[in-house]
């Protein structure tokens, strides 16, 4: 064999090598995003059930829970309400209409059965909830509490995940975590939205 035989085995092997190096380096980062997403979107499925949860829980109590254990014990327990609003309007002599709002209660549904069927979440796992997905256990952080607007008193909540899995939201001491909800605005949309 001559030399360029032999230099072009070893530049081809090479070249194979360090085309598969790219490949694979490609591949992994790929691999890795999709497992991140799959990952965030387990998240802001459990977190959508959270805020659903919170409120329902706002309408039968006043205010948010401030932790998990009340929660949890509202959708073991609690019922939603079935209320129904009529309205009639009346025309005045004048010209004038006036309107009369009245409200009557049905019954109740309990809430495990009206959030969380199993036609809605066919795996739904009520010990589970608060334990953020590919966390290795840990559990959301929950913030209620009430703000002052306008000279009233107005109830606020944030659910947050403590340590996202996703680097670009680990950034900036996590202030892209994803979460629901505000602590300071009476807000019940999830920043991923």
């Amino acid at each position: 064999m001559t030399l360029t035989r032999i230099l072009s085995v070893v530049f081809l092997v090479g070249a194979l090598g360090l085309g598969y190096m790219l490949y694979k380096s490609v591949d992994d980062v790929m691999q890795e995003e999709k497992r991140i997403a799959a990952i965030e979107s387990r998240i802001i499925e459990k977190l959508q059930m959270l805020r659903d949860a919170q409120i329902a829980y706002i309408a039968a109590n006043g205010e948010y829970a401030a932790n998990w254990q009340d929660l949890k014990k509202f959708i073991e327990d609690g019922d939603i309400w079935i209320v129904q609003r009529k309205e009639t309007t009346k025309l005045l002599a004048y010209g004038k209409e006036e309107i009369t709002v009245s409200f009557d209660t049905l019954g109740s549904v309990p809430v495990l059965d009206s959030l969380f069927n199993e036609r809605r979440y066919p795996n739904f796992n009520l010990e589970n909830l608060n334990i953020v997905p590919g966390s290795g256990g840990k559990e959301f952080e929950f913030f209620a509490d009430k703000i002052e607007r306008s000279q009233r008193q107005i109830g606020v909540f944030e659910i947050r995940d403590p340590d996202p899995i996703n680097p670009k939201r680990r950034m900036n001491n996590k202030e892209k975590a994803l979460r629901v909800g505000s602590r300071t605005d009476s807000s019940t949309s999830g920043n991923w939205e």
